[in-house]
This record gives C-alpha cells, sequence and structure tokens, in this order.
C-alpha cells in the first residue's frame, strides 16, 4: 500500500527450469533466485521524468538499495517476513519531493524437493500394510496417490488425496493380488509441485496358506490314525469247544433219528461208566 504519491504495486517471479511463476500472494519459494519488481502506475507518464531511488528491506536484516525498480534476491530459511519498500523521487521542482512506501507479508516455504517411500520393499497379499511417505517441502500440502495393479489402469482412477500438516503421511493398504505394483504419489503445496513413482513387489500370503493346509493335515492325519490302528488291532476267534467225551449216548429214536446226548465229561474222566448206545431195546455199556 502507498502512504504519498507514488502509485504501484509489488510483483515476485521466481523461475525453476524452464518454468517462471509469478508469486503475487506473496508466498515465494525458499534457495530460488526472486525477482521482486516494483510495477509504478502511471497511466499519463507524468512521471517519466522522475528519477527514483528505491530502498528494499527484505525483513531478514538484508537491505539493498538502488535506482531500478527490479531487484533479485534469494531467502534461504522458509519462514514469515515482511518487506518494505521506501520509494523516493525528485520531480521537475525539488521542493515537492515524491515518495512512497510499500511493504507486504511474506510467506516464504520450501519447495518440494523429494518424496520418499519408506518400509519394506515386499509386501503381501491380505495383509494389513502401513506405507509412510516423507515429503521434503513445507507443508501445509496435498498429496494424492494410487496404486495401480500390474502397472496397469484399466480404467481412470481417482486418486486419494490428503492434506498434511506435516512431513510425514502414513496410508493404511491391504494388497488383494499379487505381483508388481506401480504406486504413483504426488504432493503440491503453494509454491511447488512434485510427482514420483515406485514399483512395489507384493508376494502371496505363506502365512494365510499356511492357516489353511496345517488343518487340513491334521485331519487327514487323524483319518490315517484311525484306518491304521483299526487295521493293525489284533482280531479274537471264537471257536466252538467240542469236548469228546467216552460218555455219549446215541438215542435212535422212532423213524430212523439218532440223538446224541453228551454226559457229564467229569465222570467219564473218573472211570465211570456210562451207557452209550440204546438200539432195539439192548444196552451197550463199556
Amino acid at each position: 500500500m502507498s502512504d504519498d504519491h507514488v502509485a504501484g504495486r509489488l510483483v515476485f517471479y521466481q523461475k525453476e527450469g524452464n518454468a517462471t511463476f509469478v508469486r503475487d500472494t506473496g508466498e515465494l519459494a525458499s534457495d530460488v533466485t526472486t525477482v521482486a519488481m516494483f510495477e509504478l502506475t502511471d497511466p499519463l507518464s507524468a512521471l517519466r521524468a522522475v528519477r527514483f531511488n528505491y530502498r528494499w528491506d527484505f525483513g531478514n536484516g538484508q537491505v539493498i538499495e538502488g535506482t531500478e525498480p527490479v531487484v533479485m534476491y534469494n531467502y534461504t530459511q522458509s519462514g514469515n517476513y515482511t518487506l518494505r519498500l521506501h520509494v523516493d523521487g525528485n520531480g521537475t521542482e525539488p521542493e515537492t519531493p515524491i515518495t512512497g512506501v510499500y511493504s507486504v507479508d511474506v510467506k516464504v516455504l520450501d519447495a518440494i524437493r523429494n518424496i520418499q517411500l519408506t518400509g519394506p520393499s515386499n509386501y503381501q497379499v491380505s495383509q494389513n500394510s502401513i506405507l509412510v511417505f516423507l515429503v521434503d517441502g513445507s507443508p501445509p500440502m496435498w498429496v494424492c496417490w494410487q496404486i495401480l495393479p500390474d502397472c496397469v489402469l484399466a480404467r481412470p482412477l481417482g486418486c486419494t488425496l490428503s492434506m498434511l500438516y506435516e512431513n510425514q503421511l502414513r496410508v493404511e493398504h491391504t494388497f488383494t493380488t499379487a505381483g508388481v505394483h506401480c504406486l504413483d504419489v504426488s504432493a503440491r503445496n503453494d509454491v511447488s509441485n512434485l510427482q514420483m513413482s515406485y514399483s512395489i513387489y507384493v508376494s502371496p500370503n505363506t502365512y494365510g496358506n499356511l492357516l489353511f493346509i496345517l488343518p487340513c493335515l491334521a485331519i487327514l492325519m487323524a483319518t490315517f490314525s484311525f484306518i491304521i490302528i483299526n487295521a493293525c488291532r489284533p482280531r479274537r476267534v471264537y471257536k466252538p469247544k467240542l469236548a469228546a467225551s467216552s460218555n455219549a449216548m446215541f438215542l435212535k429214536e422212532p423213524g430212523g433219528f439218532a440223538r446224541v446226548h453228551l454226559g457229564n465229561v467229569a465222570t467219564a474222566e473218573r472211570g465211570e461208566k456210562e451207557r452209550l448206545l440204546f438200539q432195539n431195546g439192548a444196552f451197550y455199556s463199556i
């Protein structure tokens, strides 16, 4: 803003690579050469003959003076500064000086130089994984990321957008397929933006397969053990005992049928004589 007769505005330019950015909002990138310019407002060209002196106070103890409305400077550290410009000029009449004081609040941010993916290089399917991004730049920053299975974009997918108020972002993700995946991540703050890609290898979940295989093996082993135990167990054979006794008696009944009568075995062993055969009314004994 102007305190006196000189009207104009402050504009900042920063060049990165082949691109030149206009920083008219007072937000600058650190460690980038800044061109500060005072644009005089003189639509009627009434001040063409005035010689101006410019005194630039950058708010960090550095002061530059000169006769040109353009100065080059570099803020080496991020932070908030107040830049003041004193404009002094002499017109055709020395007794009427033309002056002006301009001030602007400058916010210096570190440009995003790198995005680093930390953590393991290999991940597993169906496992809750933590992805940690370290963003080298001044917050606040917008970070957008997406994972492409097999590095193939099957259909247009929107990235997951997060606002970052620090330099670290933690993301939880569960991979559903094995193979090589591509991770695309981009970060942006008010003075810069950066996009990077990473390759991630996802292996099958061997632990989950073991949880399925081990119960199956236990069931099979129990089944085979039951079969082997039943096959190897000795079998008891029951044989009918028929004791030959000398005191057996055969009786022939009417009709031609013979009936066998077994006497007391113990009695036969003691030598007792029993009748053995009865036939046609005759007895035979031994």
